[in-house]
């Protein structure tokens, strides 16, 4: 009877330690889900925040690095007498752009250079101002007398240098799939921002090819994406009847919409009087090739490229009616992002188990 008693003792002890290390290796597996919860759900959270953040001034004024106060805009006598130009950075068809000074605080200073483009910089200028936003590049002043803009610096460009960027040391380790998903996100969503803006849908017409596309934009110095130029941004209202035409000359190439190019064969010379205008869908069409850019050749890219091969595809529709709406897009992509996130923490939950 006593050996039976010893024999039953001997077999439960075995089965007891198992039993307590399962426990602590689902608990450890449930910490790591809840942890993984709250990290999509504070990354949903900050991707839903709105437009307008609230970290931003009333209409008419600015403020920027560590000041916590809002100051106005700079007026023409302020700049003249408070910004010192530094050296030339760039110059387009429009205008000049200086690296300057104010305060101790780098700035940038853009002037008219064609006289007969004034149309288009005061336009720019318009935008600028009432697009302010987390997308838009931010104004501290401007003079209209003077045709001069200030806006704020950002020292790591536009996006035409991302991948030099990439390859410097200090900014090696954000060359991942994850972090260049997240830029073209950034893309998508200034693309979503304006086609839904306060002054109506609007179209980024400066966009005839990819290096072009990425010269209206920057990239902040904690890795985002604002738009700069918003030169030629022409109002689409479907209400009234009024389409848009991206300027007055031929374009042709892939990277432009087909709605976009000459539609009567080379043999009837282009007018652009016969040209029919056309929505914001050009916009969608040139996503999937921006985001190409974007995501590189890291490793893991090739993954998010066939996450995003359906709605790329949809991007690519002959007929701009069928392809999504920015929104679409941008809820696509995030959706990726977050099933990729949960993907990439499943092997480590695998292997505890």
């Amino acid at each position: 009877m006593e050996k039976k008693q010893h024999f039953v003792r001997r077999e439960l002890l075995p089965r007891e330690v198992p039993s307590i290390s399962l426990a602590l290796l689902l608990a450890a597996v449930l910490l790591l889900n809840v942890l993984l919860y709250l990290y999509l759900n504070k990354f949903s959270s900050s991707l839903g925040r709105v437009e307008m953040d609230s970290g931003l001034c009333p209409f008419g004024h600015f403020k920027f690095g560590a000041v916590k106060n809002c100051s106005p805009w700079l007026s023409c006598e302020a700049i003249n007498r408070e910004v010192r130009k530094l050296k030339c950075v760039g110059e387009g068809a429009v205008k000049k752009v200086f690296l300057s000074e104010w305060k101790e605080k780098k700035v940038v200073l853009s002037q008219l250079t064609n006289s007969e483009l004034k149309l288009d910089f005061l336009h720019g200028l318009r935008m600028l101002k009432a697009l302010q936003s987390k997308h838009v590049v931010r104004l501290l002043g401007y003079c209209e007398q003077q045709f001069t803009i200030l806006t704020e610096y950002h020292p790591l460009g536009s996006l035409r240098g991302l991948n030099e960027t990439l390859h410097i040391p200090k900014y090696k380790g954000m060359n991942t799939w994850h972090r260049r998903l997240m830029l073209a996100i950034d893309y998508v969503s200034v693309i979503r921002y304006l086609h839904s803006s306060p002054l109506g849908t609007l179209v980024m017409c400066d966009s005839n090819d990819l290096d072009k596309v990425l010269s209206q934009y920057l990239l902040t110095s904690d890795f985002h994406v604002l738009v700069n130029d918003l030169d030629a941004l022409p109002l689409v209202n479907r209400s009234a009847g009024r389409l848009v035409k991206c300027g007055h000359r031929e374009l042709r190439g892939e990277f432009v919409a087909p709605e976009q190019r000459w539609p009567y064969g080379e043999d009837v010379p282009f007018e652009d009087d016969l040209m029919p205008p056309y929505d914001e869908k050009t916009d969608i069409w040139k996503i999937p090739d921006v985001s190409n850019f974007f995501l590189g050749h890291v490793e893991g890219s090739d993954i998010v490229r066939l996450h995003l091969f359906d709605i790329h595809a949809a991007c690519k529709k002959k007929d701009p009616a069928e392809r999504p709406s920015a929104q679409e897009v941008l809820d696509t992509y995030r959706k990726v992002l977050t099933l990729l996130i949960r993907e990439a923490a499943m092997p480590s939950t695998r292997e505890m188990l």
